[in-house]
């Protein structure tokens, strides 16, 4: 049985990661600290005996005992509140947590995978964005203790690749949606549905001409899977291609909410990119993969998930308390 290790594992996306090496027969070593990732997430877990969790901080040295076969590293804050809440400790686990899990690889012969972002492109000026594009970040923006930590993991991953002879993987994810998001996490698909459900108005930062482009949580799941199991050494963009702009995202969700809310309009937050759109094409030849599900349609579902929460968790408007955390 393949032995693998999966960091960030009660967030969103290692949550859904936990469940996707479970079903393909891994036992799976969930590690999280908790900063940002919910125990809720992975309780359904706790029962199985192919899983074990670990509480604990990637920034810090990483001790597994025997044999490891594949490391996946989704430990980071993901979301601009949080970020900029904690801003050293997003810096920390793409820095020091990159450079301790590229040890452990190196030292158990493990193949790793790293969960960089679309955001090592910053406010792209090449539009849609290709991997060989090198990207338009400010470094000392709000956002760049994320985006620069992502550039720097990237960096720190291929040097142990040339030097090392480590295997690794890069993947480039775009935004990405579906149960077991946070909904207060200030990332415009929760917040839109989040006000809907609660009847407050939807609040568009700018003027609703910057474009996203949404993939369902499956069909990234499906694609790290095939991209960790790939010959594919350099970063490889995952997301669905199809745009939109946050104005018509916006009449999406009251329709699909039946709601009959108006949208208001705040000024946009700094280095905020204009425009989000993955170019696929390298996913398409190397890994034989592009989404599936429409945005319709995961929508439909990701809604059904939070109209499913309770009321305490659909008023939960504070964002997490980072305090204990945080050494002042």
């Amino acid at each position: 049985m393949k032995k693998t290790l999966i960091t960030g594992a009660a967030g969103f996306l290692g949550s859904h990661l936990v469940n996707k090496f479970l079903n393909e027969g891994h036992h799976v070593i969930g590690m999280d600290n908790l900063i940002t990732g919910n125990l809720k997430n992975i309780e359904e877990f706790f029962s199985n005996e192919n899983f074990e969790f670990r509480n604990h901080d990637v920034s810090k040295f990483v001790k597994i005992d025997g044999e490891l076969d594949y490391i996946l590293h989704f430990a980071s804050p993901a979301s601009p509140i949080d970020y900029l809440k904690i801003p050293i400790q997003t810096l920390k686990v793409s820095s020091y947590g990159a450079h301790n899990l590229l040890g452990l690889a190196k030292d158990k012969k493990a193949r790793i995978l790293v969960a960089s972002t679309s955001e090592v492109y910053g406010d792209p000026l090449v539009h849609p964005q290709v991997e060989e594009y090198y990207g338009n970040v400010n470094p000392v923006g709000p956002r760049g203790v994320y985006d620069e930590a992502k550039r720097y993991m990237e960096a720190v991953t291929m040097a142990y690749n040339t030097f090392h002879n480590v295997e690794t993987r890069i993947a480039r994810i775009f935004n990405t949606y579906g149960p077991k998001m946070r909904l207060n996490d200030g990332r415009v698909l929760p917040a839109f549905i989040g006000q809907a459900l609660r009847g407050e108005d939807l609040t568009i930062f700018g003027d609703g001409s910057q474009t996203r482009s949404f993939c369902y949580v499956d069909d990234l799941i499906n694609g790290i899977y095939k991209l960790l199991l790939s010959d594919c050494e350099t970063p490889v963009n995952l997301g669905n291609p199809s745009e939109i702009t946050i104005s018509d995202f916006a009449e999406e969700i009251i329709k699909l909410t039946g709601t009959s809310q108006k949208v208001i309009y705040q000024d946009l937050p700094v280095n905020d990119p204009k425009q989000r759109k993955p170019d696929i094409s390298k996913a398409k030849n190397t890994l034989k993969w592009e989404p599936k599900v429409s945005r319709e349609d995961g929508l439909k579902i990701t809604y059904g998930y939070f109209k499913g929460l309770s009321q305490e968790e659909l008023n939960k408007k504070e964002h997490n308390d980072f305090e204990q955390y945080i050494i002042r």
